[in-house]
């Protein structure tokens, strides 16, 4: 169901009255801050499949288009989206996961969400309906402003439809398990990123070493053989640390997810650490950081805080881009990062 003109018009209402708002989907993604908007403004209704070239490895679909039916339409064809959004509580829309910027545990080796954004179609705080970027992988006339969507959070606008690139599911994946301390885990981590593996997936946790495989066949069995990976593991990991249903994200307080440079040496027992060491969830808030890391703190109640917080210089022209689409400073209030 198309709902854009409703949203035009509120955004239009909102626009005159100097209203500030509140876009919102499924609500799946609260734990990570609720903007103060006066107005709610939902995608729910405005969803649905608009273009599927699978082909062409491209689809086309509304912003409130839940991720549940885009991957059940996907699978049909034997396709995937590649940063394999996060559902929490099952939940979650492709505009959601578009502005969130959030991606599953593949993303170091299939790519982010920026990665697979080919277009969108926005409405920006002058209530104006924009598109920006294609539907083809080879757009490259002028600055790619369809990307500066992902992560912004709702700050620079709505979310109409979005086009998203594809990747052929994989023929087999297989998941195993290594018992081992996050120290030894983070060399291995280190040792398989210098070679071609069918790594799309690692995670240390409890003492575990989870480790997923996907590609061919004789490509997984070779690499299995290859990396002395023998104990099979519990495929239900990978969507359980995606959707923060593990035991591990079971807690009232804090919680900090820290951002690692590639080869970072992050050794810490109570820690999960997945995307082969690149990211990390903690209990609480640190008290000093790895170097190189950001941390976003998750503070139950009160949202997200990033550390360390933006420079002058990026806090400068992340002011300049919010002037340009929402120059009144309406959508989302209080989700700026």
């Amino acid at each position: 169901m198309d709902d854009a003109e409703r949203l035009l018009a509120l955004v239009a209402q909102c626009v005159r009255s100097r209203t500030t708002i509140t876009i919102e989907g499924q609500g799946s993604k609260r734990r990570f801050g609720t903007p103060a908007g006066e107005v709610p403004l939902s995608t729910r209704d405005h969803a649905g499949i608009v273009d599927y070239r699978p082909e062409e490895l491209v689809i086309t679909a509304l912003a409130g288009t839940s991720l549940a039916d885009l991957t059940a339409a996907l699978a049909e064809q034997g396709q995937i989206l590649p940063f394999d959004p996060p559902r929490y509580g099952g939940e979650g829309t492709l505009g959601g996961a578009i502005a969130s910027g959030l991606s599953g545990p593949a993303r170091p080796w299939r790519g982010s969400v920026r990665d697979a954004v080919l277009g969108v179609e926005i409405i920006n705080g002058r209530g104006e309906r924009l598109r920006f970027g294609g539907s083809v992988m080879k757009n490259v006339a002028g600055y790619d402003v369809s990307r500066l969507m992902t992560g912004a959070w709702g700050t620079l606008g709505v979310i109409l439809s979005a086009s998203v690139r594809l990747l052929p599911a994989a023929e087999t994946e297989e998941t195993f398990a290594l018992s081992c301390r996050a120290a030894e885990g983070g060399d291995l981590n280190r040792r398989w990123a210098r070679r071609p593996l069918p790594i799309t997936g690692t995670c240390h946790v409890d003492g575990v070493l989870h480790v997923r495989l996907s590609g061919s066949t004789t490509g997984v069995a070779s690499a299995r053989d290859d990396m002395e990976l023998r104990d099979t593991g519990d495929p239900g990991i990978w969507a359980a640390v995606r959707d923060q249903g593990h035991p591990f994200f079971e807690t009232d307080g804090m919680l900090t997810r820290l951002a690692l440079p590639r080869g970072a040496r992050f050794d810490d027992d109570a820690a999960l650490t997945e995307w082969g060491g690149c990211q990390a969830w903690l209990h609480g808030e640190p008290e000093n950081l790895p170097d190189d890391g950001q941390a976003t703190v998750l503070v139950p109640g009160d949202g997200a805080r990033r550390r360390p917080a933006a420079d002058a210089a990026t806090a400068k022209y992340a002011a300049r881009i919010k002037d340009a689409f929402d120059p009144q400073r309406l959508f989302n209030p209080g989700m700026e990062r």
